[in-house]
């Protein structure tokens, strides 16, 4: 579970204790109990919420065991439990609703097993004896010193350039073909497509970090990440639309934290509003990737945006990906005028297939997975290539990254503006 360490590693702990609700889930406890060596005083009564009072002022057991019988609202009972409960702490509950989605809810959760009374022998026996293998499994540590961690953010200058489909490709690609163990955080709360984009459920785990950012941890990101391959995660949501994000931002900039402990790469689907808002979670990101259009709006964005990574984030080496052209067709802004009046070059250009856009959307799947063959896929495989290979290490970090020119004119700009009709007296 969640909460802070107490005192005492896990090894000083004890082995065992259980919090019932009712006599006969006792009965059924305690010969099991006495067979694994443990003590059956630590049977108590009171069902969960004993648990939650009790383990607020004393250390976790190894292996919990709780009863959520008289809970009236088990998963939130749950998370109360994870916020008393300490790392490394494998919990098992017992209840009488029969539901599946209150199963997978309670173990995206944290706990480990949910049994459904009445309780059998040969069923402890088995729960009991996986929490065991568990607790006693080596636990492997993933350490890459020659490859520091890739922290890449995707931002969009305008909403429908494409930053998602741009963002969840790169963490396809480097999960895939530069074999890194990749996150995926979609921090659109609400509209967020990351989960959707690879046929996934988001799950309820950046909800979750975001009401009690407490909670976040190693342990929570293990459990609140949704596995899209053996190399790649996702966190994404689908928050209600009638409920507003109210956070200060602390949980974004926790799970970062905690994702980059956990993965070799983090790529993070930033939407341009939690640049006003939470201008922090751009402090600890080496690369970022600007994803815009040849349109007259996305320039003025794309300046706006570029100005505010030079001055909150000059740490950042920046790259201007130019996604969805049609080429052959009119462009609202020609390419030349474009890099004239961001004052910098556009690093990628990716054409438009609304061909494999579409298979790509009915399959579930990554476009760069889909069209292999595709003229659209080169220059975002030549993207995460680069990206995989730019990551700065802590020694460049004050050495002036690529593409930082003066954006302070809007100069270039307004001559592509239309001409307004002048005034008569």
């Amino acid at each position: 579970m969640n909460a802070p360490w107490k005192p005492g590693g896990i090894a000083h702990r004890e082995p065992f204790t259980a919090y019932v609700c009712d006599e006969i889930t006792a009965e059924a406890l305690r010969p099991i109990a006495s067979e694994l060596g443990w003590a059956v005083e630590k049977i108590h009564k009171g069902g969960l919420r004993n648990a939650i009072q009790s383990l607020s002022v004393s250390a976790s057991p190894q292996i919990l065991f709780v009863d959520l019988a008289e809970s009236g609202d088990p998963l939130n009972d749950i998370n109360a439990l994870a916020e008393v409960c300490e790392p490394g702490t494998v919990v098992i509950a017992a209840g009488q609703v029969n539901d599946v989605r209150l199963y997978r809810d309670l173990v995206a959760s944290g706990i480990q097993d949910y049994l459904l009374k009445p309780l059998h022998p040969d069923m402890l026996r088995e729960a009991f004896g996986h929490a065991q293998t568990i607790l006693n499994a080596p636990k492997h540590v993933e350490v890459s010193p020659d490859r520091p961690h890739c922290a890449i953010a995707v931002v969009g200058t305008r909403g429908g350039v494409g930053a998602s489909t741009i963002a969840t490709s790169i963490a396809w690609l480097l999960a895939d073909k530069e074999d890194r163990a990749t996150a995926l955080l979609d921090l659109d709360v609400h509209f967020g497509t990351g989960a959707l984009g690879l046929d996934l459920e988001p799950g309820r785990g950046l909800t979750d970090a975001i009401d009690n950012p407490s909670r976040i941890d190693g342990l929570f990101i293990e459990r609140a990440m949704v596995k899209a391959s053996d190399k790649l995660s996702v966190l994404s949501a689908e928050a209600p639309i009638n409920t507003p994000l109210i956070t200060d931002g602390s949980a974004f900039y926790q799970l970062q934290e905690e994702m980059r402990s956990a993965f070799e790469c983090t790529v993070v689907d930033l939407p341009r509003a939690m640049l006003i808002q939470h201008p922090h979670l751009i402090s600890e990101v080496r690369l970022a990737v600007i994803v815009t259009e040849l349109t007259l709006a996305a320039a003025r964005d794309t300046i706006r945006i570029l100005s505010w990574m030079k001055t909150n984030a000059p740490q950042t080496e920046l790259f201007v990906l130019a996604n969805r052209m049609h080429v052959g067709g009119q462009l609202e802004i020609n390419r030349k005028d474009f890099e004239g009046s961001i004052e910098r070059k556009i690093d990628y250009l990716v054409p438009f297939d609304q061909k494999l856009a579409s298979q790509a959307a009915k399959l579930g799947k990554p476009i760069v997975e889909v069209g292999k063959t595709s003229k659209t896929i080169a220059p975002i495989l030549a993207l995460a290539t680069a990206l995989a290979s730019a990551v700065p290490d802590a020694s460049t970090e004050g050495v002036k990254a690529k593409g930082k020119s003066l954006m302070g004119k809007f100069g270039d700009l307004k001559g592509l503006l239309p001409k307004r009709a002048a005034k008569t007296k």
